[in-house]
């Protein structure tokens, strides 16, 4: 393809606060220098949320602080409501990401709310990141299908994609959080968000539960989208959807950008060795077909 492919490593935030383990303060503040290191533009680091509801994520402060900034690296952090954009201030961020669904059940289960009250709860929450001159980037779950209630209507993703970037979003990540969809359908979704806010403002976001997690990228990267999020080798799953696998790896997405001729900005060899350390931090092997292959050879 011969162009530039946006990859937004999510495994120490999306990734680490899905792991059942405790991950020390320390392993993740290297993880994510190593991830700088390799090349990834975008590495999120942590999240500001209820220690209470996710104890993986309570040493927040303390990983943003010891994170050596690296020029030309964004180090974005989820906030759930205004006071943990509070405390994303307090802590010197200058990217948030803010996280609703497609699905009113989903967002039930997740934080007792409708898809309506979610997004009215999260309006004083861009409309103040953004007076503060913070850039403002927004999930939607369930885009291709929820746990709870089954298939989810197109319109409903549309939907909620534009108020989002009428809300000032510069970036709307389009999550399938089971790993069900395929091609044709992340094809058919992705197209109608980019009919109603462009497809410059859109970035995909698949879970590779059911294998299928590739396709749906290369299916979107045909039909536009430039923007790919992933987890370094394949951290994580969703804690409201049983189930669930972590993301695509993103050592395994950048082997077939590479390989399509894309440019990343990536060292894949750096990114491979950081993922087999960091599974070593945990005490297994990764979960990614390029991190497993690596160990068996390394035998």
């Amino acid at each position: 393809m011969g162009e530039f492919v946006k990859v937004v490593e999510v495994g120490p935030r999306d990734g680490l606060q899905n792991e059942k383990q405790m991950v020390p303060a320390a392993t993740k503040i290297e993880l994510i220098r190593r991830l700088a290191d390799a090349g990834l533009p975008v590495v999120e680091a942590t999240s500001f949320v209820s220690p209470k509801w996710v104890p993986q994520m309570a040493d927040a402060d303390a990983v943003l602080a010891g994170i050596p900034r690296k020029p030309g690296v964004s180090y974005p952090v989820l906030v759930p409501n205004v006071q943990g954009l509070e405390r994303a201030l307090a802590a010197g961020v200058q990217e948030i990401a803010v996280f609703t669904a497609a699905s009113s059940a989903f967002t039930q289960k997740n934080i007792n709310a409708t898809v309506e009250e979610s997004l009215a709860r999260l309006a004083p929450v861009i409309a103040q990141a953004l007076a503060k001159q913070l850039k403002v980037r927004a999930y939607v779950s369930t885009v291709l299908g929820c746990p709870y209630q089954g298939e989810v209507p197109v319109s409903e993703v549309v939907r909620v994609a534009q108020v989002l970037a009428d809300a000032g979003c510069y970036e709307i990540s389009l999550g399938d959080t089971i790993g069900v969809g395929t091609p044709r359908k992340a094809r058919a979704m992705l197209r109608a968000c980019a009919d109603a806010v462009g497809m410059e403002r859109l970035a995909v976001h698949f879970h590779d539960t059911r294998g299928q997690a590739l396709a749906n990228i290369l299916a979107c990267l045909e039909e536009g989208v430039r923007v790919a999020d992933a987890s370094v080798s394949g951290l994580g799953g969703c804690p409201y959807a049983n189930g669930a696998s972590g993301n695509v790896a993103t050592e395994d997405l950048i082997y077939m950008l590479h390989g399509m001729g894309c440019e990343t900005g990536v060292d894949a060899d750096a990114l491979l060795q950081t993922s087999v350390w960091i599974s070593q931090q945990l005490g297994r092997t990764p979960a990614s077909k390029l991190g497993q292959a690596a160990c068996k050879v390394a035998a």
